[in-house]
């Protein structure tokens, strides 16, 4: 549409700017007017005073429109744009409007149209963007006749009803003084009815008793249903038995609101008067020297603090500096409220308090086999650690580090020894921490500046001597804002840590005193340097019989006493909690041990309230009922040509790994491998392959079997990624039985690394891999010649019943296999 054109259309809209229309009129509008068909009918051509008979209806879906209103009301230009220019080019300017509810505008009808609806006149009529907006004059009630168009434009046929009323009738006075009456009282109630009803009393009197109806629905906050039903009653006197009812019930909504508003002010107002009192208070006590300022305040409780503190002379010259600064800066100022903050963190601090170690040796054995089943070797270890401490006089500068694999105990462990020096204990994972901030601290001119977690240690625990324990030290991240494990050697470095400087508080510390716990589940990932100043005691996994006490001295118990269950409610059996062990929690620690009891004691607390029951039994026969098939079946060891067992260390503990070698065909010499093996453990493949091949017809086998024979060398489970250096000696047996076409007979693990001219040489965690053979039920075992040691330092009950042959070179170990 051009410029010009939109000109013109508005046109057609700007016919009435004034109160009084001039009665401009197109050439439709002297004789005739047109229906949306284009047929002719007569025209609407009434006395300026009078209402036409054929009018134009405008929907409406908020409320009804009353005779009595005047107000804006607001239209779509789009769709209601030719409905306004038919209506501005007849002389009356008169339009009916209908409510039609909730009805949307595609949806809209013409049966959705009531019978009863309002004449009004149209005023300052205005177009602006997408709307149409004008002043509705409400006139008097429509009913429609007859519809002569039944699109938009909608075009009717009316009649304008008689409204019976009988003014001097005692009971419509009653009415309209009771109307009038709630009128005058809504008035100070609500004032925003103020001026559309002052401006309403000054038109109207009570005599006449149908517009005074009108006026009081159309101010009321009613549903446009009900309003709608005031607006089709044409009885005044059946009108206003409808309309008090609402105007009483806005009264009381009114009055509701009042209150609410009344409550609001008072509480303001008392919280107001109480601040200003409390504030004069302060003003009159400090002109007394009753009490003192914010300020003075501060600096007496951090001087407070410091009286039973031995500060160390530097550190107490800094305090006395900012307490002097603190006590000329302005309460208000950002720079108070950072060195007020500096100094609660230097006298929170515990300078020179300490508490009294406890180096006794029974002491510490009942707490160790109280808080611990098994573990013999690591109490020990502690308890020589402990040992070493009473001589010395004390156990502070000690890093220790328990290593092994998850649910074993390591954080248990440190929260014992504790216990038993009688120390705070104080525990904060480094897992994942990648600002080395988090151990130094913020510089203080950062914003939300901290120290780092060392010092809120100390503030917690209230000593200069906790336990203090560094978990998942192995899962230390690295990042662009700094390395963490390089920020910890000057905490765990004993030459260092005598003067341990925060960032933070920018004043040395001393760490000496503390003792460090750091817990692990592998070595590979702690730098050297760092692993390099810690002692080492390793928590290895727990076989049956350990699980067993375990869960009979602290598992089950700790459940019951957790949910509040009495021991003799639910019985568990020996051989059940041994079913438990073996068919659902193989893994090295405990943890899934845990969570497979606590979920036996769920299901029979619901059994307890459901069908009613003293106690509940759990034995061998039921225990599939509260845990399902168990997870593990027990293993047979594989056997057969090509097949031998091995031992492996994981992270989760030890491991057999069986390992098995196959002839594919006969057509060409090949070798392949699959498992999804590491890299070193590919080449530990290799040289077993190379070593076989050179040395068949030592060991008594073909010399031409490979020459012709495509290999085959797999590890099974090829989901589970695998590598490390102790499978030679396995590959090794796995292709000579092959070639030999002689299966192992018996149950029998092995383990150790080889070289190319036979060396059988050491592997790590030999504790690990005998109680994996233990929980496999091989009770006979090859291991390296050098790992005897490792051996013999094994418990007695983790030898018990164990056939261990050492081999320096694979000679011997195929004297064992083979023999």
């Amino acid at each position: 549409m051009s410029d010009q054109d939109y000109d013109r259309d508005n046109e057609h809209l700007d016919w009435l700017t004034d109160d009084e229309p001039d009665a401009q009129q197109d050439d439709t509008s002297d004789s005739e007017e047109h229906r949306s068909d284009g047929e002719k009918v007569n025209s609407l051509v009434p006395a300026s005073d009078m209402l036409p008979e054929r009018i134009y209806l405008l929907p409406i879906h908020n409320r009804p429109f009353f005779p009595a209103q005047v107000q804006p009301l607001v239209i779509n230009r789009e769709r209601w744009e030719e409905t306004m220019r038919r209506v501005g080019n007849t002389p009356h300017h008169t339009i009916g409007v209908a409510f039609v509810g909730e009805q949307g505008v595609e949806s809209l009808d013409h049966e959705g149209f009531p019978a009863i609806g309002t004449a009004v006149k149209v005023h300052k009529l205005q177009s602006e963007d997408q709307q149409i907006q004008f002043i509705a004059q409400g006139v008097k009630r429509f009913k429609i006749q007859r519809w002569l168009s039944k699109e938009p434009p909608y075009l009717v046929e009316v009649s304008y009803p008689k409204e019976p009323v009988d003014a001097e009738n005692e009971e419509t006075r009653a009415y309209a003084m009771a109307i009038i009456n709630g009128i005058k009282e809504l008035l100070p109630i609500n004032p925003l009815y103020g001026e559309e009803l002052k401006h309403y009393l000054n038109r109207f009197s009570p005599h006449e008793p149908g517009p005074l109806t009108d006026f009081a629905a159309a101010i009321t906050s009613a549903k446009g249903p009900e309003l709608q039903d005031v607006l089709a009653t044409l009885s005044v006197a059946e009108r206003m038995h409808k309309v008090l009812p609402l105007l009483r019930k806005e009264i009381d909504v009114a009055q509701l609101q009042s209150e609410i508003s009344e409550q609001v002010n008072a509480q303001m107002q008392e919280r107001q008067r109480e601040f200003f009192l409390r504030e004069q208070l302060k003003v009159i006590q400090r002109e007394l020297g009753i009490s003192k300022d914010d300020r003075e305040n501060d600096v007496d409780t951090f001087r407070n603090r410091l009286e039973s503190l031995v500060v160390p002379e530097r550190v107490q010259a800094r305090i006395d500096d900012e307490l002097n600064k603190l006590s000329v800066l302005e309460t208000g100022s950002p720079e108070y409220g950072t060195t007020r903050n500096y100094l609660d963190w230097l006298t929170s601090l515990p300078w020179g308090v300490t508490s009294q170690d406890k180096l006794d040796l029974a002491h510490a054995r009942e707490v160790l086999d109280r808080d611990h089943d098994g573990l013999k070797d690591v109490k020990e270890r502690i308890i020589e650690f402990l040992a070493e401490g009473t001589f010395k006089g004390d156990v502070g500068g000690s890093i220790v580090l328990l290593v092994g694999p998850p649910g074993v105990g390591k954080t248990s462990i440190g929260r014992s020894i504790a216990q038993a020096l009688g120390r705070e204990f104080y525990r904060f994972s480094v897992g994942g921490m990648r600002d080395e901030a988090e151990i130094k601290g913020h510089r203080r001119t950062y914003v939300g500046a901290m120290p780092g977690k060392l010092v809120q240690a100390f503030k917690e625990v209230e000593v200069e001597n906790p336990v203090i324990m560094l978990d998942e030290i192995d899962k230390l991240g690295q990042s662009f804002q700094g390395d963490p494990a390089s920020a910890l050697l000057e905490v765990l470095d004993p030459e260092q840590n005598v003067d341990f400087l925060d960032h933070y508080l920018d004043v040395r510390m001393d760490l000496s005193k503390v003792l460090f716990i750091c817990t692990a589940n592998t070595l590979d990932s702690i730098p050297g340097p760092l692993l390099d100043r810690m002692e080492q005691i390793r928590l290895s996994g727990y076989i049956a019989e350990e699980k067993l006490q375990i869960a009979k001295h602290h598992l089950w118990p700790k459940l019951l006493k957790r949910d509040n269950l009495p021991k003799k409610r639910i019985n568990l059996t020996d051989a059940a909690l041994k079913q438990v062990i073996d068919g659902y929690a193989r893994e090295a620690g405990v943890r899934q041990l845990e969570k497979q009891l606590h979920r036996i004691v769920r299901k029979a607390a619901v059994r307890l309230l459901e069908e009613q029951l003293e106690t509940v039994k759990i034995s061998v026969k039921n225990l599939e009922e509260f845990l399902g098939a168990p997870l593990f079946r027990k293993e047979k060891v594989l056997k057969g040509e090509g097949v031998v067992t091995g031992l492996a260390w994981t992270s989760m503990g030890g491991a057999t790994l069986p390992i098995e070698a196959g002839k594919v065909h006969a057509l060409d010499r090949g070798f392949k491998l699959t498992g999804k093996l590491g890299d070193v453990m590919k080449e530990s493949a290799n040289i077993a392959y190379s070593y076989t091949l050179g040395h068949l017809q030592e060991y008594g086998a073909d010399a031409d079997f490979f020459d012709s024979a495509f290999v085959h060398l797999h590890v099974p489970e090829g989901a589970t990624p695998k590598d490390g250096p102790s499978a030679g000696v396995t590959m090794t047996t796995a292709l000579l039985s092959l070639a030999k076409h002689q299966a192992i007979d018996r149950p029998l693990a092995m383990t150790g690394e080889l070289t190319l001219t036979g060396q059988v040489l050491p592997v790590g965690g030999i504790r690990e891999k005998i109680i994996a053979a233990r929980r496999s039920d091989i009770f006979e075992v090859i291991l390296p010649e050098a790992n005897k040691r490792d051996y013999e330092e094994l418990p007695d009950y983790l030898k018990e019943g164990m056939t261990v042959h050492f081999a320096n070179r694979y000679r011997d170990v195929a004297n064992v296999v083979f023999t």
